[in-house]
């Protein structure tokens, strides 16, 4: 038995879902991820926990539609994995799972090498480490109303949070009040249509990777208005025109990557937001993170080493974190 794969298991199971005895827990996933799925039931019902799986068709691609039409299907349960190939986060169901009270993890397992997400080294970031690290930034985003970011490849993007709350993802689902993801960030659902300016991408297309070579994107009252059509553009274009739905130009989450292990590298677009040393933005969907916009889907454009400002205050240079005694700098 491969024992990276056993070692991923046994820290979804038991330190990001905590499994106790005699919880109910629901998985659900996907064909081409069976066998890890499967060690991670195991890990679980060591734990004393009941276990029902549910699983898709490899075929059916995306699925979340399937848990916006049946809000209700985790209502039964106390602890949910979403462990299916496309992450699960802003459906509808999951959105009423936490209301109730269950405990939610997403772990999308798309990879595009020939590993298994389960074996990434990103799995073992200390939750409390990224708390910790989270903690410095919440004390300049409690309240704020205006992100500005820059970087050196060119991008210069605002962002209003003005309303919307900062929030913490860190694999741990107690440590997030029953809702998280294996991505480690924070995360703002930021205001719909006031989002401004020129993004270049230069981290990661999400589930496409890598770009071959940087991509500007220009928006406009909080929406896509046009991407540069090189060959990483043109993939760009076509996957999100693949949505068929205009609300997938929609910026709707700003969010920094929190995780030491992590690299953006292309591999796994969940390793690539949680990156440290990056920012992310998130098209689509946002209602489950506090936001206001439907969509068919969500998914994140990732940047390096972002210089960020809150109201006008550095709170992070070039990537890295500026810590309390650090937060002088005005623009």
């Amino acid at each position: 038995m491969n024992s990276k794969l056993q070692r991923g298991a046994r820290i979804v199971a038991e330190k990001w879902l905590e499994v106790t005895k005699g919880e109910r827990v629901f998985i659900v996933t996907s064909e081409e991820h069976v066998n890890e799925v499967a060690l991670i039931e195991q890990y679980a019902k060591e734990a004393g926990a009941f276990v029902e799986v549910m699983t898709f068709e490899k075929r059916q691609g995306q699925v979340g539609h399937y848990f916006d039409e049946q809000e209700a299907v985790f209502d039964t349960y106390d602890v949910i994995l979403g462990a299916t190939t496309h992450s699960l986060v802003t459906t509808k169901a999951v959105k009423r799972a936490i209301e109730r009270g269950s405990r939610f993890l997403s772990l999308p397992l798309s990879t595009n090498d020939d590993s298994s997400l389960l074996e990434y080294d990103f799995l073992l970031m200390d939750p409390e480490e990224s708390k910790r690290m989270a903690d410095q930034l919440f004390l300049r985003l409690k309240g704020g109303k205006e992100i500005l970011v820059t970087t050196a490849a060119g991008t210069r993007l605002t962002f209003s949070m003005e309303g919307r709350e900062a929030q913490l993802f860190t694999g741990a689902t107690k440590q997030g009040n029953g809702y998280s993801s294996s991505s480690f960030e924070i995360f703002i659902p930021v205001v719909e249509n006031k989002t401004y300016g020129t993004g270049i991408v230069d981290g990661s297309l999400g589930y496409i990777g890598v770009p071959n070579e940087p991509v500007r994107i220009d928006l406009k009252d909080g929406r896509v208005c046009e991407i540069e059509q090189n060959e990483a553009g043109r993939k760009l274009s076509d996957y999100m025109a693949g949505f068929k739905d205009d609300g997938i130009y929609v910026a709707g989450e700003f969010g920094i990557g929190l995780n030491i292990f992590s690299h953006c590298a292309g591999n796994s677009y969940i390793e690539d937001e949680s990156a440290y040393g990056t920012f992310h933005i998130g098209f689509g969907r946002n209602i489950a993170f506090g936001g206001q916009q439907e969509a068919k889907g969500h998914f994140d454009l990732v940047f390096r080493k972002p210089d960020i400002y809150i109201d006008g205050v550095l709170i992070m240079s070039e990537g890295e974190i500026l810590w309390e005694d650090q937060f002088e700098k005005v623009i």
